[in-house]
């Protein structure tokens, strides 16, 4: 006899998830890699078009996981560089207290999936979710790299929100649709987070994406004000992850003149929709 699944919890959304809304810009694939369990999605491949502006928000933890201290310092150094961008995120193992072991394991991903899509070092972002404390088995992910570059597809956006789920029983996904001076824009993303709940993010890891253009300084400031009111304020269980992150990609694809300035009247339709 068939196992049954899990109960799914009531606070899903009725009549199941939301559809993750394609953008302009972005593809996404996900694989089964065994990270920890078989026949399972565990990693997830997003690829941003060149001229993205990204921002991001992280834990702070005294005891960050390698992943996170790798995206914040490519955040802070993010320049004018050429090239696209992407985000690779497993579950299963969060790569977090692995000391050197954890860092080599970033920069092995890091490496792999710069040589597949081609896209600088520093646009490479990487995050980890799942038990605390175990080396991560890093070249099960880099061994699907070829195959996370070729499967990549605009639709795949709902099988990337479910290869980053761990204890989570419904991937949780979250569209919006905002007109900016007349021009129709997306906003789309998903999140993990189920267990280790607190203030300062949630446990949380996002991934937001939208065709508006918008300047990467104003997008930042947005997304650090915003998460303040959400992600900082929940709790469940009072423990503060090592991984928590949050990541906005805008492409700038939308058929509309960048967003530069936060007295813009446009901006303050963007940041409500965001």
């Amino acid at each position: 006899m068939a196992k049954s699944p899990l109960p799914v919890s009531p606070l899903a959304p009725k009549g199941g998830p939301v559809e993750f809304a394609p953008v302009a810009g972005v593809r996404f694939a996900a694989v089964a890699a065994g990270v920890r369990y078989a026949g399972r999605l565990d990693v997830m491949l997003a690829e941003v078009s060149a001229g993205a502006a990204v921002a991001g928000v992280f834990t702070r933890s005294a005891t960050r996981s390698a992943p996170v201290l790798w995206c914040e310092a490519c955040l802070g150094a993010l320049g004018r560089a050429e090239g696209g961008f992407a985000i690779v995120v497993n579950s299963g193992n969060s790569n977090a207290f692995t000391g050197a072991a954890g860092t080599a394991a970033v920069a092995a991903t890091v490496e792999a999936v710069q040589a597949g899509l081609g896209v600088p070092e520093g646009h490479v972002f990487v995050a980890s979710t799942g038990v605390i404390g175990e080396p991560l088995p890093v070249e099960r992910i880099v061994a699907q790299v070829d195959a996370l570059a070729a499967g990549l597809s605009e639709d795949a956006g709902g099988q990337a929100a479910r290869a980053i789920l761990t204890t989570d029983t419904f991937p949780k996904i979250a569209r919006a649709e905002v007109s900016l001076g007349g021009a129709p824009v997306t906003i789309s993303g998903f999140a993990k987070g189920s267990g280790m709940i607190a203030p300062d993010m949630a446990t949380m890891l996002a991934f937001v994406f939208t065709d508006a253009a918008i300047d990467r300084d104003l997008l930042q400031w947005m997304v650090s004000g915003i998460n303040a009111r959400t992600f900082n304020c929940i709790t469940v269980d009072g423990d503060t992850s090592t991984s928590d992150s949050v990541i906005v990609a805008a492409t700038g694809r939308a058929e509309m003149a960048p967003i530069r300035a936060a007295d813009d009247p446009r901006a303050a339709a963007f940041r409500d929709a965001l």
